[in-house]
C-alpha cells in the first residue's frame, strides 16, 4: 500500500512538474507558435499569438500577446496587441463563456458571416481599437474606441447578441457614409430592439445629441435630437440627399431641432438654417401627424434657379393636413407674404391670403414648358382666396416674342391656378394693371385686364392700354376644354396701323394712324401652332380715310 501510495505521489508530481513546464512553455515564443498551429488545425479558425503571459499576482487573468482570430478563408475578425482574458468558476460548467474579454490596441471586424464566435463574455471591454461592421445595413466604421459591451454572446446573425447594454466612446465614427468625431454612444440591445438612450457626437464641423430606438422591423423612433452648428458639403442632389428617410420602414420624429446649420449640394444650398420638427412620422414616402409642427427660418435657400432669403414657414400638421401659419421670403427682389392650409384629402392647396410686392423677374427660358409639365401628385389644386400684387416687373426674353411689364399691380377672389395638376386659370377673378408694357417692341401704357373663370370658359372682359397716340380695347374668351378656343373683339382709335404688325397680323397696304377692328379666332394648344388655327377679319382706316378689310383663314389672308 505505502509503494502505491508513492506511485499515486510520484504520478501527481510528474504531472505538476509537466503542468508547470506547459505553462511556462506557453509563455514563450515556441510554446505560443506550436499551440497557434495546433488550434489552427484541429479547429475551423486560425489563430495566432505571439506569447502568453500569466501573473499569480493577478491569477484569474491571462494575457495574449500580438493575437490574430478569424475563421477559415475569412478576413480575420480580430487583431489586437493584447487580448485580457479574465476567468472565474463558471470555467468549470462552460469553459468558453469567460467573465471579461480586454480588447486592446487592434481591430475588430465584426460581420454576420464571422458568427457564431465560440466564445462569450459577461463583458466585452474595448481600449483603443478600431471596430468595423461591415454585411449588417449599418455601414459602420469607428477608430480609437473605447467601451464595453455586457453581456457580450455573439450568435448567428446577431454579432453583439440578442440582449446587451453597451457603453461606447469612438474619437472618429463613419456610420452609412457620414463621418462624426468624438462619438458617445449608450444603449440597449434586446431582441432585435437598439435603444440609445444616449447618442451624442460631433459630425460636419458641429454637434449631434438625442436618443433613439431602432425596432426590429427597421422602422426609427427618434425622441428627441438636436443638430447644432452644422456645416455639410454633400455630392448628392437634394432628392438623393433625403432618399435615405425612405429606405427604412418609418421614423417617427419626437422632436428635431436644427440651429445654425449649413448645408450645401451640387445645385441646391441652405444657410443659417433653424428648424424645429415635433411629432412627425415619415413612412412609404409620405408623412403622418395628429399634432405636429414644423417650423424653420434660413438666411438664404436655393434649389436650382429659385433663390429665397429669409424663408420663414410656420405649420401645423394633423390628419386632415398642413395649417400654413405663415410663409414670408424674399425673392427676385420681392417680398412674397402667405397662409393657407393644404388638404390630405383631395391633394388640395388654398392659400388665404398671398401677396407679391417688388418682384423683378425675368422668366426663365423653359417657363412654357414649365407652365405644361404636371405637378407632383401631392399638388393637385391651388387657389388664391385673396392675391394682391404691387410695384412688379416681369420680364420675357424669348426673341420670337419679347415682352415686359413695368409695376405690375394686380388682386385676384378665389382664383384656381391648378386644377388636376396643371397650370391654367380655372376658376375665380382677376384685374391686373401695370404704368407701361412692352410686347415684341410695340410699347404701351397703363395697360389692364379683367378676367373671370369658371370650368368652361375663361372671360376677359376687358384689355384696355394707351399707345403714343390713341387707345386699345378688347375682349376674349377663352374656353377650357382640351381644343382651347380663343374669340377675341379689338377696337383701336388712333393707333399706328402697323400696331398689330408686330404681333403676328400681315402688314397693311395703307399706313399712318388711324382706326382697327378685328374679331379673330384660334386654338391656342401646346402641341400645336397657333397661326393654322386661326380665322379672323380686320377693318382698317386712316386719317386720309383710307380703308381696307382683310379676311383670313387658316393663318393666312385671302386673296
Amino acid at each position: 500500500m505505502k509503494f502505491i501510495g508513492k506511485l499515486i505521489l510520484w504520478l501527481l508530481v510528474a504531472l505538476l512538474l509537466v503542468i508547470l513546464a506547459f505553462y511556462f512553455l506557453l509563455q514563450t515564443r515556441w510554446g505560443a507558435r506550436e499551440v497557434s498551429q495546433w488550434l489552427t488545425e484541429n479547429t475551423d479558425y486560425q489563430v495566432t499569438f505571439d506569447a502568453m503571459d500569466h501573473r499569480f499576482s493577478s491569477p484569474s487573468h491571462i494575457l495574449f500577446r500580438n493575437v490574430t482570430f478569424g475563421r477559415d478563408g475569412k478576413p480575420a475578425t480580430l487583431v489586437a496587441k493584447a487580448v485580457d482574458i479574465g476567468l472565474s468558476t463558471r470555467q468549470v460548467t462552460d469553459p468558453l463563456h469567460v467573465d471579461t474579454i480586454l480588447l486592446q490596441d487592434g481591430t475588430l471586424n465584426l460581420s454576420p458571416s464571422n458568427a457564431p464566435l465560440p466564445f462569450a463574455a459577461d463583458r466585452l471591454q474595448l481600449n483603443n481599437m478600431a471596430f468595423n461592421s461591415p454585411e449588417t445595413g449599418w455601414e459602420l466604421s469607428a477608430q480609437r474606441v473605447n467601451g464595453s459591451i455586457a453581456p457580450w454572446t455573439p450568435e448567428a446573425g446577431n454579432v453583439l447578441g440578442k440582449k446587451t447594454h453597451l457603453q461606447v466612446n469612438a474619437g472618429s465614427l463613419t456610420l452609412n457614409g457620414v463621418p462624426t468625431s468624438n462619438a458617445v454612444i449608450e444603449g440597449d440591445i434586446d431582441n432585435g430592439i437598439v435603444t440609445l438612450t444616449s447618442l451624442g457626437a460631433e459630425v460636419a464641423r458641429g454637434s449631434l445629441a438625442g436618443n433613439a430606438r431602432r425596432n426590429a422591423d427597421g422602422s426609427w423612433v427618434v425622441d428627441n435630437l438636436r443638430l447644432n452648428d452644422i456645416r455639410l458639403q454633400s455630392d448628392k442632389t437634394l432628392i438623393d440627399f433625403f432618399a435615405p428617410l425612405s429606405t427604412v420602414p418609418s421614423l417617427q420624429i419626437g422632436r428635431l431641432e436644427v440651429v445654425d446649420a449649413r448645408l450645401q449640394g451640387p445645385d441646391w444650398a441652405v444657410t443659417d438654417l433653424d428648424m424645429n420638427v415635433r411629432n412627425l412620422t415619415l413612412s412609404q414616402g409620405g408623412w403622418q401627424s395628429t399634432d405636429g409642427r414644423i417650423t424653420l427660418n434660413a438666411s438664404e435657400f436655393i434649389y436650382g434657379s429659385l433663390h429665397l432669403l429669409d424663408p420663414i414657414f410656420n405649420g401645423e400638421l394633423s390628419d386632415q393636413g398642413i395649417a400654413l401659419r405663415q410663409f414670408t421670403t424674399r425673392w427676385e427682389g420681392s417680398t412674397v407674404r402667405t397662409s393657407g392650409f393644404w388638404l390630405r384629402n383631395g391633394q388640395a392647396l388654398t392659400l388665404d391670403d398671398a401677396s407679391i410686392v417688388g418682384l423683378e423677374y425675368t422668366l426663365p427660358n423653359n417657363w412654357k414648358q414649365l407652365w405644361m409639365d404636371a405637378l407632383p401628385e401631392w399638388l393637385n389644386s391651388v387657389t388664391l382666396k385673396k392675391f394682391t400684387a404691387s410695384r412688379n416687373l416681369v420680364i420675357d426674353i424669348d426673341p420670337v416674342f419679347p415682352w415686359q411689364i413695368t409695376a405690375l399691380e394686380g388682386s385676384a377672389t378665389n382664383l384656381q391656378l391648378v386644377k388636376n395638376r396643371l397650370w391654367g386659370v380655372w376658376g375665380g377673378n382677376a384685374q391686373l394693371n401695370a404704368a407701361a408694357a412692352t410686347f415684341n417692341r410695340v410699347d404701351v401704357n397703363r395697360p389692364s385686364l379683367a378676367l373671370s373663370a369658371n370650368a368652361s370658359t375663361v372671360n376677359i372682359s376687358e384689355i384696355a392700354a394707351y399707345t403714343e397716340k390713341g387707345m386699345l380695347k378688347a375682349t376674349a374668351t377663352v374656353s377650357q376644354l382640351p381644343q382651347r378656343q380663343v374669340n377675341v373683339s379689338l377696337d383701336a382709335r388712333g393707333v399706328p396701323l402697323n400696331t398689330l404688325q408686330a404681333w403676328g397680323w400681315p402688314a397693311l397696304p395703307i399706313s399712318g394712324d388711324g382706326n382697327l377692328q378685328l374679331t379673330a379666332t384660334g386654338a391656342v394648344q401646346a402641341d400645336a401652332p397657333l397661326k393654322p388655327t386661326v380665322n379672323g377679319q380686320l377693318s382698317a382706316v386712316n386719317m386720309a380715310k383710307e380703308q381696307v378689310t382683310q379676311t383670313m383663314r387658316g393663318g393666312e389672308i385671302a386673296r
